[in-house]
């Protein structure tokens, strides 16, 4: 992408304004915790103290809308705490210019390399650095800024306090991360029922579990009907793709196929009733229609072998899942009936004579009716700390994103106030104060915020100085007014940063404006400050970046040994079967999303960064993605299926899960160094499992092959093909595709190791 298209892409980003469910209770919470700081601190100590607690206030209201599952107070009161720090150190320093530009330096370093520890913490970090270049113009003495400091406290308390009384939505945010996840797998069902092998984006998942991570306090006090159900989940998604699958499940067409449309229709409707439940807290109402899908004895005359035991599953596990949405694990009131319950209805028996089943063991059943004793930890805020400061040690390297842009911001907030000084402007700090507030790790974030920043502040000032003009407010009406235009920016926070920084502007000036400051003192130089620190900053970036386009080929690289790890685990499983619930498949599973996230993060930034990469273009990018999906598909589909603790197992699953680690450890290091990967250890090891089967003792090959050793063996054979795609998708000789594709198609084709036949194209659902 060239640079004029770059930067139109992120102009009108920055500028969009989007449509997000607006919460206007927590604004006006949020507003009202604003006002009561201010009208205490105008009754106690003047307008001037009024205007730096306010500040207090107002970022700590602030902290509590960003994405983060910790407990709101703990946020209120940390940002109000440590923006209380910054400002009294930052005023003992103030009259000592090279000292404060010193500690200017080192604050805001250490705000960049805060990014390290997560988004939320960079950013309340960066706020308070920036509103820090305000406040400690406002004392006159030592003791007036420990007085405004106190107050800042005292407006984070005042914050938290009305969050614990006032509570909206309580665990609102954890119930729409867990109903969520629910209405996806829903989706995910019915796209099943016309693609077999549509794609699923574990991104929901991802999110359900990090919200179910609770402190010691948070576990105390979790509604029952979020205990569980995300376990739950996990399990259902691998469960519905088997059924679908044709390899695994029921065929393309006939009596199986809409059999199985008709039960992933049910399971469908099922998830939706649950997550509607969740989401709002109410009893599960399920409809009618599928749970007679589930009811009916058909099914165990019209599936067979894997095809039952797939649907039979889904059904206890939809069983499941429902009664822990109840709260108690106990049946709900659209349960009291046998005709209600799913218990007596997902287990039709086989009929007569059907050996295969026959021979299948019972499958077992887990019902999490009860909270779990060892929720997934998140540390108290004190603990916090020490985990923040390891995350940004483990950061602090040469090369790292987060270095970088610390480095870039220290150095952009020192430039911005040395210009702002020397310049005969007035306010010099606006400067820096915007550059701190737009730079962010990224290409993108930085150049729409620093557009949105610009835009936002013209709006925002014209629109605070014709009122200010117009009207004439004094003191407690240009309170009222500042504390108007917070409350719109707590409402308008989420619709984009246009929006928000045009509250924030407007806020600013009447803010200072009851402080005594008029306001021809702080528009046209704010504006003009406002556009030097916006233009510091795009310039940093450009001069000094850290771009993701160049580190594409890491990021596959790394996906590529996850997913190989979880692959591996799962064929291993065969080989030492230790039931449903393996550790380390669920380990490699976590590490494989995780990969996989930072993939999709990597490639969306490249897409909006003007540089290109020679190493690996979109098409071989689009292509590696999709053959990674497919592998991680194919461990899925054998996961769904796992032997249970004591089954036969299968030697040689262990050979060929140990090629495979090996194999794609050694693939990543190839991907990285700029090569084609080779498989030829995995081909091999899959041939010798072949040639074993064909000549075991007692299993000639006209004889029945074990259904466990020709599972796993299927299921390998199916992650040797995704593999020798990414290869060809690697491959420089390949040529480019052409406009009807058969260049490219032409030389896959011909490509060693291609399996027979054609490929679907949407066959890149992802683990």
């Amino acid at each position: 992408m060239s640079w004029l298209r770059a930067l139109k892409q992120t102009s009108r980003s920055g500028l969009t304004v989007e449509r997000k469910r607006l919460e206007p209770l927590i604004a006006l919470r949020g507003a009202a915790g604003l006002a009561i700081v201010i009208a205490l601190s105008l009754w106690l100590f003047g307008p001037v103290a009024a205007a730096s607690s306010a500040f207090g206030a107002f970022q700590a209201a602030i902290a509590t809308f960003q994405r983060s599952w910790r407990p709101r107070p703990e946020l209120a009161f940390a940002s109000g705490t440590s923006l209380a720090v910054s400002t009294f150190l930052g005023y003992l320093t103030v009259s000592h210019e090279p000292l404060f530009l010193a500690l200017l330096v080192v604050w805001t370093f250490g705000a960049g390399m805060s990014w390290a520890a997560g988004p939320t913490i960079g950013l309340v970090a960066s706020s308070n650095v920036a509103i820090m270049l305000v406040t400690v113009t406002l004392p006159t003495s030592v003791a007036q800024a420990a007085g405004h400091a106190s107050m800042m406290v005292v407006g984070g308390l005042v914050q938290a306090a009305l969050i614990v009384l006032f509570p909206v939505r309580r665990w609102g945010a954890q119930r729409d991360a867990l109903a969520d996840a629910l209405a996806a797998e829903a989706d995910y069902a019915r796209r099943l029922r016309h693609d077999p092998v549509a794609p699923f984006d574990p991104e929901p998942l991802m999110e359900a579990r990090a919200a179910a991570a609770v402190t010691p306090r948070q576990a105390r006090r979790r509604p029952a009907e979020l205990h569980g159900a995300r376990g739950l989940a996990e399990r259902i998604r691998p469960v519905l793709a088997s059924l679908a699958d044709p390899a695994a499940g029921a065929s393309t067409e006939g009596r199986e196929r809409d059999r199985v449309r008709e039960l992933l229709d049910s399971a469908a409707a099922i998830l939706d009733a649950t997550a509607h439940a969740i989401r709002h807290g109410e009893p599960v109402d399920l409809p009618p229609g599928p749970i007679t899908a589930f009811r009916t004895p058909d099914t165990g005359a019209v599936l067979t072998g894997p095809r039952y035991r797939a649907a039979t599953r889904l059904g206890t596990l939809l069983q499941d899942v429902v009664e822990t949405a109840g709260g108690t694990g106990a049946p709900t009131s659209t349960q009291r009936t046998p005709d209600h319950n799913l218990q007596k209805t997902h287990r039709p028996q086989p009929p007569q004579g059907r050996e295969e089943l026959r021979d299948q063991p019972p499958t077992t059943r887990t019902r999490p009716t009860t909270p779990s004793r060892h929720p997934l930890r998140r540390p108290t805020l004190p603990g916090l700390i020490p985990v923040a400061l390891s995350a940004m040690r483990k950061d602090l390297r040469r090369g790292s994103q987060v270095t970088r842009h610390a480095t870039r911001v220290a150095a952009v907030a020192a430039t911005g106030y040395i210009l702002g000084t020397w310049l005969p402007l007035g306010h010099g700090y606006w400067a820096p104060l915007t550059s701190v507030m737009v730079m962010r790790p990224d290409f993108s974030q930085t150049y729409s915020r620093a557009v949105a920043r610009l835009g936002g502040t013209v709006v925002g000032v014209t629109a605070a100085t014709a009122v200010v003009r117009l009207a004439d407010p004094g003191t407690y009406l240009s309170a009222a007014l500042a504390v108007t235009s917070a409350g719109l920016l707590y409402l308008l926070l989420r619709t984009g940063q246009f929006a928000a920084q045009a509250c924030i502007a407007a806020y600013v000036v009447l803010l200072l404006g009851m402080g005594g400051e008029q306001w021809t003192q702080t528009v046209p130089e704010r504006v003009l400050l406002t556009l030097l620190g916006g233009l510091l900053a795009m310039l940093a970036y450009a001069l000094y970046p850290a771009w993701d386009t160049p580190r594409l080929r890491t990021r596959l690289a790394d996906w590529l040994t996850a997913q190989g790890r979880y692959a591996a685990e799962v064929v291993a499983t065969y080989a030492d079967p230790v039931g449903r619930n393996a550790p380390d498949v669920r380990e490699a599973l976590l590490a494989a999303r995780t990969a996989r996230a930072a993939w999709h993060t990597a490639v969306a930034r490249a897409t909006a960064e003007p540089v290109r990469h020679r190493g690996l273009s979109r098409t071989a990018a689009d292509d590696a993605e999709d053959a990674l999906a497919r592998l991680g598909r194919a461990a899925m589909l054998l996961e769904a299926h796992l032997p249970e603790r004591g089954a036969a197992p299968v030697p040689a699953a262990a050979r060929f899960a140990e090629a495979l680690r090996a194999s794609t450890e050694q693939g990543a290091r190839a991907i990285r160094d700029r090569r084609v990967p080779t498989w030829d250890a995995v081909r091999a090891a899959l041939d010798a499992w072949d040639s074993e089967a064909e000549s075991a003792p007692g299993h000639p090959a006209e004889a029945a092959p074990d259904p466990a050793d020709k599972a796993v063996r299927t299921g390998a054979r199916r992650m040797l093909e995704p593999l020798t795609e990414l290869s060809e998708a690697l491959d420089t000789a390949v040529p480019p595709m052409t406009v009807d594709g058969t260049a490219r198609a032409k030389a896959k084709g011909t490509a060693p190791g291609k399996p027979d036949g054609p490929r679907n194209p949407r066959d890149s659902t992802a683990r």
